[in-house]
């Protein structure tokens, strides 16, 4: 009876240090809901440039800010939900939105995504934009790995699936929006669900 009670001990120490030291109050909905969110500003920005612009963007053109005003609504919208969802579950574990180990995921998670948004708009500035989907999917998958060890580390395998899709997608440069849709909107609305059921419910 003892060693079992021990053992019930070990676990139970072994879990609070576990929630110490990641942030785990994540939302699996505003996975899902940040999916959807791509999907509807993908299908805007393709009837634009299907319409509008005879399927090519110009990168001083009216349709490119359009498109550009389009996915900033999308990473906006996914933002203010992300931390809508996020403090409601907070609220509800009884567990702080704001400590040190939020902080510390929030700052890993932001270096590599910072850093590709820099070098996009870089390499954006000098008339090159066949690979923008591409990297895009990189370094949003570098910086979900690298926060990873900060929240539940299942966030780490939908950075590779963005990873690989970011790589495939500069193989590929013609497919880039198609494998953008795919990592940004599919692939979040599935982990999101899949998130839901496993931590939400």
């Amino acid at each position: 009876m003892e060693s079992k009670d021990y053992l019930k001990d070990l676990s139970e120490i072994k879990d609070l240090m576990n929630k110490s030291s990641r942030f785990i109050s994540l939302s699996g909905l505003s996975g899902i809901l940040a999916g959807t969110y791509a999907l509807i500003g993908a299908a805007i920005a393709y009837w634009l440039v299907t319409n509008y612009s005879y399927g090519t963007l110009i990168l001083d053109g009216k349709i490119f800010r359009l498109v550009m005003l389009d996915l900033c609504l999308v990473a906006f919208l996914s933002i203010i939900t992300g931390i809508i969802l996020t403090t409601r579950k907070a609220k509800k574990n009884n567990t702080k939105m704001w400590d040190a180990t939020s902080k510390r995921l929030v700052i890993n998670f932001l270096i590599p995504l910072v850093a590709g948004g820099l070098y996009i708009l870089i390499i954006l500035s000098n008339g090159k934009y066949g690979q923008t989907g591409g990297l895009m999917l990189i370094f949003y998958g570098l910086a979900l790995v690298n926060a990873s060890k900060y929240s539940i580390g299942d966030i780490r395998y939908l950075g590779y699936i963005e990873i690989i899709l970011g790589l495939i997608a500069t193989l590929f440069p013609g497919y880039g929006f198609w494998l953008w849709v795919l990592g940004f909107g599919v692939m979040h609305i599935v982990y999101g669900t899949w998130m839901h059921f496993k931590y939400d419910k």
